[in-house]
């Protein structure tokens, strides 16, 4: 019996490696398998800036996968999960919430630096910085001007992927506009559909909480008119238009 069962371990093993290896998250990947990736294709690296506040973390962490996988030669760095969010000495912005994590810019942006410089180290040829928060949209702007002009000239490229989260707040905008539902602004319609999206066990949205705006709970629209539905369309938005830029922008590169 067990010479059997060791056998079927062996004949098992070969398709768990195999479907370990698909993945496109780095952190489920040897250091060689992600050697390896690159060598065969995998030539850009996202790196997806998300947040510690009210929602952020998980519609970053479905949407890179997601974004690897539609552009097909990428590969993504764990999610940054914390961004400029207030002051926590002072308590502004989103400090005013237990829970939530801030970090200077400074530092905001020496994380993004780096782990860009991890991924060039690497061997990628691309890197594509993005974010699923306001606060911080600029400063990856500006790491990614900055290394650019730096490494562009060596054949390596870094650029802010923008449309991912400004295109979409205008198509939010738009749609919700045409038909006269509460414009989201922070955790209103937009990101809480896109959470109960992307929360498939139903445990991250607390239904029988939501209300609308009351200038006190963080939330700037109305939550109540939330639904899978739009939260499949809103990242389905955010996800279409990070690999179309991402297109645009490496075309002519490898």
């Amino acid at each position: 019996m067990k010479s059997l069962t060791f056998a079927l371990i062996l004949l098992l093993l070969p398709s768990v490696v195999l479907a370990q290896s698909k993945s496109v998250l780095i952190e489920d990947l040897t250091w060689t398998e992600v050697r390896d990736a690159i060598a065969a294709g995998k030539t850009t690296a996202i790196y997806y800036a998300a947040s510690t506040e009210q929602n952020d973390i998980f519609i970053a962490h479905y949407a890179a996968q997601r974004i690897a996988e539609e552009l097909g030669n990428a590969l993504v760095y764990p999610t940054m999960p914390y961004a400029i969010a207030g002051d926590p000495i002072k308590k502004t912005g989103h400090m005013r919430f237990p829970g939530t994590v801030s970090v200077l810019e400074e530092t905001f942006g020496a994380v993004a630096r780096d782990v860009a410089l991890s991924a060039i180290a690497a061997g990628f040829k691309n890197v594509a910085l993005m974010g699923d928060h306001g606060g911080g949209q600029q400063t990856l702007k500006k790491v990614a001007e900055v290394l650019n002009a730096e490494w562009s000239p060596k054949g390596v490229h870094v650029y802010h992927i923008s449309d991912l989260y400004f295109k979409e707040k205008e198509q939010m905008k738009e749609y919700l506009t045409k038909r006269n539902m509460a414009i989201d602004q922070h955790a209103g319609i937009d990101d809480t559909s896109e959470v109960m999206f992307v929360d498939k066990e139903n445990k991250w949205v607390r239904k029988d909480k939501l209300a609308p705006d009351d200038g006190k709970m963080g939330v700037i629209g109305d939550p109540t008119q939330a639904s899978i539905e739009l939260g499949k369309m809103f990242v389905e938005f955010k996800i279409k238009n990070a690999v179309t830029q991402i297109r645009s922008l490496t075309a002519d590169k490898k």
